[in-house]
C-alpha cells in the first residue's frame, strides 16, 4: 500500500486527473458538491465508514437538500474514493446507503392549455426577439441555456427544422480557494441533445420573414453578436408572466408544458422522448406518463374485451 492519504489530498489528486476527461461544466459542478460538501464534511479523514456516510445523507435531508442533490454528491464521492482506491492511497468498502421513502408526489407545473394559447397569441402580435425565445420553447420545448444559445444559422426555414447543437451557462470554478463564476457556450450535455425539432406551422410564418434580413451569426435572444445569459433571460420571462398574469410558473415549465401537450395529444413517447433530448425514454415516462383513472379503466376494459 502506498503511504495513505487524507481524503482531501486525494480529492485535490482526483481533480487534476478528472480535469483531463471531462466537460468543463462537469468538471465545475463536481468541484462545487466537493468544496461545499465533502470537504467540510470528510476531508481530514484517512477512512469512511458506511455509518458515517448514512449520518452525512440524513443530515444533509435534515437540512433541506433534495435526495437527488445528496445523490449527486455521493456519486462524486464514490468517484474519489474508487480513485483512491485504485492508487492505495486508501482503503474502500462500497456503502448502501438507505433514503427515506419519499411520500409526496412530485406535481409538475405546467401551463393549461387556455393560458398557453393566451401567452402564444400575446407573442404573436407583441413581436420581440426576446419574447419570440418563449414561443420558441413553447413551440419546441428547448431548454432555457439551448434558447438562449440558439443563433439564426440554427433556425433552417427551409427545412422547417430547430437545430439544438449548444447551450449556454454559467459555471462556478473554484480556484485554490478563490470563487468566481464563467459564461460559457458548450454543446449540450449528452448527444441525444443535440437535436433537430421540427417547427410548427405558426412557428415558421414568424420567423421565415426574419431569416431572410438578420445576420446569421446573431443570437435570436438579442439579434446581437453578443448572447443573453440564461439568468438574465429568466428574469425577463418572469415580468412578462406577471405582465400577462399568468401563474408563478418556473421557466423549465414552459418545456413541462411542451412536453405535456405532446402527450395529451396521443404523441408516441419514443418521439416525444426525442424531441426533448432525454437521454433515455424512462426519463419522459416518469416524469409525463401518468395515467388518470379514466385511462386506467379504459385499459381493464380493452383487456377484459380482448378476452372475450
Amino acid at each position: 500500500m502506498n503511504e495513505q492519504k487524507t481524503i482531501a489530498q486525494v480529492i485535490n489528486l482526483w481533480k487534476t486527473d478528472k480535469k483531463l476527461y471531462v466537460k468543463k461544466s462537469s468538471f465545475s459542478a463536481y468541484v462545487l458538491l466537493v468544496e461545499n460538501h465533502l470537504l467540510p464534511a470528510f476531508g481530514d479523514k484517512k477512512t469512511i465508514e458506511e455509518a458515517q456516510v448514512q449520518a452525512f445523507v440524513l443530515q444533509k435531508l435534515e437540512q433541506g437538500l433534495s435526495q437527488k442533490t445528496i445523490k449527486d454528491i455521493l456519486i462524486v464521492l464514490k468517484m474519489v474514493l474508487k480513485f483512491g482506491a485504485k492508487n492505495k492511497w486508501l482503503e474502500h468498502q462500497p456503502f448502501d446507503i438507505q433514503f427515506p421513502t419519499e411520500r409526496e408526489k412530485h406535481n409538475i407545473d405546467v401551463l393549461s392549455r387556455t393560458n398557453q394559447k393566451k401567452v402564444m397569441s400575446y407573442i404573436e402580435t407583441h413581436f420581440t426577439f426576446r419574447n419570440v425565445g418563449v414561443y420558441i420553447c413553447l413551440s419546441a420545448g428547448i431548454r432555457i441555456g439551448e434558447v438562449c444559445a440558439l443563433t439564426w444559422e440554427d433556425i433552417d426555414t427551409d427545412n422547417g427544422v430547430i437545430n439544438v447543437r449548444k447551450t449556454i451557462q454559467r459555471i462556478y470554478l473554484v480556484e485554490d480557494g478563490d470563487r468566481k463564476t464563467e459564461l460559457i457556450l458548450d454543446t449540450p450535455k449528452t448527444k441525444n441533445s443535440i437535436r433537430e425539432i421540427p417547427m410548427s406551422r405558426d412557428l415558421l410564418r414568424m420567423l421565415k420573414p426574419l431569416k431572410k434580413i438578420v445576420n446569421n451569426s446573431f443570437f435570436i435572444l438579442t439579434n446581437d453578436a453578443k448572447p443573453t445569459e440564461p439568468r438574465t433571460y429568466r428574469s425577463y420571462y418572469k415580468n412578462l408572466m406577471k405582465q400577462l398574469n399568468m401563474p408563478d410558473l418556473k421557466f423549465h415549465g414552459l418545456r413541462h408544458s411542451f412536453a405535456t401537450r405532446c402527450i395529451e395529444s396521443k404523441c408516441d413517447y419514443k418521439t416525444v422522448s426525442v424531441l426533448l433530448g432525454h437521454s433515455n425514454i424512462t426519463t419522459t415516462l416518469n416524469l409525463y406518463v401518468h395515467p388518470n383513472l379514466e385511462q386506467k379503466k379504459k385499459c381493464i376494459d380493452q383487456m377484459f374485451k380482448a378476452l372475450g
